[in-house]
């Protein structure tokens, strides 16, 4: 090729790479492929250009797609450190962990002071139940980058699992100071007692989220079998005795997670209307068949906002991620028929006078004494509370109150 045409060719290709980086920053991976395609199609065997197409398609879960790349260029550069990073990340996403582990391990020995190699590494061995040899990879990560935010977080994590409250708050503070999301790890601190740290009066909503849309497949089958989840079912059980024979019109069951407390209601209601934050809860929920309506929305903001009325409102384990109760029960009060029943379960807080408390297990409990005055200021009447067993935890039995309410008439 003429030496003309060879620098027409490079800065086309150049421009194609160029382009290609902007649109993989910008997320716009299908046009960042097809950017890096077309630049080795000029000027074939770039490694830049093989490694940046590489991470476009694991970005768009082309995890096969991507090792064509990855194997490009580690017959090139076979210590190429992105190389085997990015063939770590294609294993994963392939479920050939013992391939990711063994190229994740050896990005971050090709490059001692590369992080995030040693924390996916970690994230692995977590995913294969594996928590001693993660925590190690994770000291590995801020061995190498002492300000490697997401490993202190995960360090925070494993060590509060493992009751090492101290160790955990100090973890969580670093990851703070290394500018983790501090809502976040705020919230981690808080629970662990740490030392300045403000307790929430919610649980962070992308936490929630992100928690149940990873739990959502496997959801009802875990907590009913392994961890003998039985508040659905106390409040359905009591709500029938409760309300022998009764059919409800419009039933809205808050935080309705896979729909285990719908399935149970469904019978007693002509209109079942269900509201979660997790879109893979709700999908799940969705397959059950039983609900006329499913909304994706913080349970407040949606009885805010909501017009209509109902006459049962139903919240099984949802306020355990919830701990100023107060606009909660506002917004029930809002949309409760004159005649309807506000049911709901809460892990019951060890002193009688403690309003709520977030706990190491990142849950909230609330004291007995708070809810009755949380009721009475709201217009409510108690109906009746119940004291059971809501589940297993660290195979501890969870003690909680059921707390049944109508509108107090007299108000």
């Amino acid at each position: 090729m003429p030496t003309q045409a060879k620098s027409v060719a490079f800065e086309q290709a150049r421009q194609q790479f160029v382009d290609g980086l902007a649109d993989l920053l910008a997320g716009r991976l299908d046009e960042a492929e097809q950017r890096f395609s077309a630049s080795l199609a000029l000027l074939p065997d770039r490694v830049s250009t093989l490694v940046n197409l590489a991470a476009a398609r694991l970005g768009l879960s082309r995890p096969d797609a991507a090792l064509e790349a990855i194997d490009r260029v580690l017959a090139i550069e076979p210590d190429n450190v992105e190389g085997w990073f990015h063939r770590g990340g294609a294993m994963t996403q392939l479920n050939r962990w013992d391939e990711a582990l063994r190229s994740f391990e050896r990005a971050g020995t090709l490059s001692p002071t590369f992080a995030e190699p040693w924390f996916r590494h970690g994230q692995v061995l977590q995913r294969l139940d594996r928590d001693a040899e993660a925590m190690r990879s994770y000291e590995r990560a801020v061995a190498a980058d002492a300000r490697f935010a997401p490993a202190w977080t995960n360090i925070g994590t494993l060590l509060r699992e493992t009751g090492r409250i101290g160790e955990a708050a100090n973890a969580f503070r670093k990851a703070r100071e290394s500018g983790a999301d501090d809502e976040l790890n705020g919230y981690y601190l808080a629970a662990v007692g740490g030392a300045g740290a403000t307790v929430p009066t919610t649980a962070p909503a992308g936490y929630v989220e992100t928690l149940f849309d990873d739990y959502a497949d496997a959801f009802a089958t875990h907590v009913v079998e392994a961890l003998d989840y039985r508040a659905h079912r106390t409040l359905a059980q009591t709500l029938q005795k409760l309300a022998p024979q009764r059919r409800f019109r419009r039933t809205l069951d808050l935080g309705c997670g896979t729909g285990l407390c719908g399935v149970l209601l469904k019978p007693s209601t002509g209109q079942l209307c269900g509201v979660d934050l997790s879109a893979g809860m709700l999908a799940e929920a969705d397959a059950t068949q039983v609900y006329d309506v499913l909304v994706k929305q913080d349970i407040v903001e949606f009885m805010t906002l909501e017009a209509s009325t109902f006459d049962l409102v139903t919240a099984a384990d949802v306020f355990i991620y919830v701990g100023d109760l107060s606009p909660a029960f506002a917004a029930v009060r809002k949309v409760l028929e004159r005649d309807g029943i506000f049911c709901f379960s809460v892990e019951l807080a060890a002193a009688e006078d403690t309003e709520f408390q977030l706990l190491p297990s990142l849950r909230y409990a609330h004291g007995e004494r708070y809810l009755r005055t949380l009721a009475g200021d709201h217009g409510f009447h108690v109906m009746q509370t119940l004291r059971g067993q809501i589940r297993h935890d660290q195979r501890q039995p969870i003690q909680g109150l059921f707390m049944f309410l109508t509108i107090d008439e007299s108000r």
